[in-house]
């Protein structure tokens, strides 16, 4: 099978994985909220779970050496996505919720990671680094179906129940046409992965720093954007537009970054710029308008995405003979940011009655994050993040 049809597979994958077995939630806060299931700081918590969830998830993909265990997480993490999905349907109150997102936390992860390795190793085989970069505006897509198919469902009077149920069917539909088409782990086997020389791993620790500080910066208003609509717009159908808006600003930024990829001596500054755009956008969230809401959906959204092609091309760079290892690393990073954010929303909900100080903390890691990455390439070589000679692809 052709490259072309593994990439796009892999992009379904995640678009599945990532955008409904991981951010359906998001949509269905102010459901579960209004039905009374949970409050906000039980939300917090909820979301919480599926970010430890997750962490465990990227912990265990560290584990997966052969190609048989890389395989099964895989395909048991696809089809966890849907099951819990589905399970959801049935789920009221907030301890089945919690146990559910965890679930499903661990099933995104196995997929991420797999997938991430996977379809990243075929481009770079293929010479098609632009369309392994496109393979990240999967989630993109994913939330912007998720928040379609929830915009639908308010229209049409739907619970939150009924919109599980239709996200379930998605996920289901969408696995069925993928699965023929999967990446085949055995093409790793062909390629050791191995430790790099300890001259590296500083980078690479420094390159986990920087990603869990993006994680923890632009989970928040990810995880919370549409009760945050939802409560600028007293319930109206137009706070559900924002989160649809929020995944095609994502996709669009994965697109523009695969069409301009930056040389290895730019990468850092494009990582920079992306984190502290990102964190414009947080702040913008704290506008008491709609407007800044919408400002912060631009500019939140749009590097979502685009960040992680390029951590990954420096992981590469700085060792591109361990890539499956590293992603599995740095994806850990990523999930301990994320399970930090919604345990500070809940906190912050919880102290101060809304989510204006965990935005200020989240936008400053993400500038925190963006210092690190423009420190972090410079003489001597050896030291460098993303400088590092670029493996042939």
């Amino acid at each position: 099978m052709s490259p072309l049809i593994r990439l796009l597979a892999s992009l379904v994958a995640l678009m599945m994985a990532m955008g409904i077995g991981r951010f359906s939630l998001t949509p269905q806060l102010p459901h579960l909220i209004s039905e009374g299931q949970i409050d906000l700081t039980g939300a917090g918590l909820i979301a919480a779970a599926n970010y430890l969830g997750y962490l465990l998830g990227a912990l265990d993909a560290m584990r997966a050496r052969r190609p048989d265990q890389v395989r099964n997480r895989l395909h048991t993490g696809l089809w966890l996505c849907v099951g819990l999905t589905l399970a959801s349907y049935w789920a009221q109150g907030f301890w089945a919720h919690l146990l559910l997102r965890f679930g499903s936390g661990i099933a995104s992860a196995w997929v991420m990671v797999m997938i991430t390795a996977l379809s990243q190793h075929i481009a770079i085989t293929a010479n098609r680094p632009r369309l392994g970069a496109l393979v990240f505006a999967g989630p993109g897509l994913g939330v912007m179906l998720t928040g379609l198919l929830a915009l639908a469902a308010n229209l049409t009077g739907q619970d939150s129940a009924s919109l599980w149920m239709i996200y379930a069917l998605a996920a289901l539909l969408m696995l069925l046409v993928i699965l023929p088409a999967l990446p085949q782990p055995a093409a790793l086997a062909a390629r050791p992965q191995t430790m790099q020389p300890d001259n590296r791993q500083p980078g690479i620790a420094r390159l986990g720093a920087i990603y869990g500080l993006y994680g923890l910066g632009y989970i928040i208003p990810a995880t919370f954007l549409s009760q945050m609509a939802n409560a600028r717009f007293h319930g109206q159908w137009q706070a559900d537009l924002f989160w649809p808006a929020f995944g095609l600003c994502a996709a669009i930024g994965v697109a523009l970054i695969s069409f301009r990829r930056p040389r290895p001596a730019t990468t850092r500054f494009w990582l920079m710029g992306g984190l502290w755009i990102q964190a414009l956008g947080v702040l913008a969230c704290l506008l008491p308008s709609s407007a800044g809401l919408a400002l912060g959906v631009i500019l939140c959204g749009t590097p979502f995405l685009a960040c992680m092609p390029l951590v990954m091309q420096c992981s590469r760079d700085l060792a591109p003979n361990a890539t499956a290892r590293n992603a599995a690393m740095l994806t850990a990073c990523f999930a301990v940011g994320q399970l930090c954010g919604p345990l500070l929303a809940a906190l912050s909900s919880h102290f101060s009655g809304g989510l204006q100080p965990a935005l200020i903390i989240a936008a400053s890691g993400l500038l925190l994050a963006g210092t690190l990455a423009w420190q972090s390439v410079s003489p001597p070589a050896e030291h460098a993040l993303c400088d590092a000679p670029t493996a042939r692809r």
